[in-house]
């Protein structure tokens, strides 16, 4: 039986789609609902270009209702992946998906990590401190921004020439190598239901 992902992502979704693409003809996993926050997310025309279905919820259905736990548990999803989701996940979907549910961050945590701390903001704050090296961190999630468990950093070397953009296309490098791999080496360890 193949595993199912589900991923969350708010916005273009790069991410989203090197993690599709890579299980498209896996024999471990596939996915199977991407989920945003957002309605006009680009993220929502990647998933329909791998056939992958969609769901769009608001914060109210997400906080406040069981909605997105009832659709994930009929799905029968064994892992949650986020790729560029943006708000905290909920406690009735921590306490249902223990060490189920994964977030890739564009930094070395713990450093520039926590609330506010996601995208652009992340390489100017790393820029601004003239760090000599980022890179990115894969983790489990847990109520809080950006402190869950590490379970994967990649580095990259910044130069003294290098701007925002330059840091930037480094990580994002180094993300769409990373993560796929390591959601599959995660997705092997999982249980049977």
């Amino acid at each position: 039986m193949k595993k199912r992902i589900a991923i969350f992502a708010s916005g273009s979704g790069s991410n989203a789609q090197k993690i599709m693409e890579h299980f498209k003809h896996s024999d471990v996993a596939e996915v199977v609902l991407l989920l945003s926050n957002n309605s006009d997310a680009y993220v929502l025309q990647r998933a329909d270009n791998f056939e992958v279905p969609t769901h769009v919820f608001d914060r109210h259905s997400f906080y406040h209702t069981d909605e997105v736990l009832n659709i994930l548990s009929n799905l029968q999803v064994d892992l949650i992946v986020l790729a560029g989701f943006l708000w905290l996940v909920p406690q009735n979907l921590l306490q249902k998906f223990p060490n189920q549910i994964i977030n890739i961050h564009p930094a070395l945590l713990p450093k520039y990590g926590g609330k506010g701390m996601y995208g652009d903001k992340v390489h100017q704050a790393i820029l601004a401190a003239k760090e000599k090296e980022s890179g990115i961190t894969i983790h489990f999630i847990n109520e809080k921004f950006d402190e869950g468990e590490v379970i994967h950093q990649a580095r990259f070397k910044i130069d003294p020439e290098d701007t925002l953009d330059i840091i930037k296309f480094k990580g994002q490098q180094l993300e769409h190598q990373h993560y796929p791999r390591i959601i599959e080496s995660i997705v092997k360890k999982l249980p049977d239901k």
